[in-house]
This record gives C-alpha cells, sequence and structure tokens, in this order.
C-alpha cells in the first residue's frame, strides 16, 4: 500500500482511532531493534564529527561536560 493510500485510509477513521494510531505510531519509535540503534548512533558520532572538523562545534573536556549536566539536572 503506497503512503498516499495510506493517508486516505487514516483520514477515514473517527478521531478517537487516529489517536490511538497516533499514540501507537510514537510508542513503536521506541521499539528499533539493536542493529536499529547502533546505525543511529554511529551516524549522530559522525556528523558530531563532522561539526568539529567544520569549527561549527569546539570540544569541551568530560569532567565539564559532566558539571554542565548535573547543574542542568539539579
Amino acid at each position: 500500500m503506497s503512503l498516499k493510500k495510506l493517508e486516505a485510509e487514516i483520514k477515514r477513521l473517527d478521531l478517537k482511532e487516529r489517536a490511538m494510531l497516533a499514540k501507537w505510531l510514537v510508542e513503536s519509535l521506541d521499539e528499533l531493534s539493536t542493529a536499529e540503534l547502533e546505525a543511529l548512533w554511529v551516524e549522530e558520532a559522525e556528523a558530531r564529527l563532522d561539526e568539529l572538523e567544520q569549527g561549527l562545534a569546539t570540544e569541551i573536556p568530560a569532567e565539564e561536560a559532566i558539571r554542565r549536566a548535573r547543574m542542568a539536572l539539579s
């Protein structure tokens, strides 16, 4: 089924059914496989490395990053 056909079918659902579908779709995003999660982390790491190499981001020591995180959480 194409995305366009699926969209048409979804529009035929009543509000409660669409809300239930939306909830299920959002929850399903948490059900990634280990391989999918690893691929996402690799993609994120590569993007961050690219930012560093392009001068769009700067490095900070781990101790400073932890300190900042703790301050943000308190």
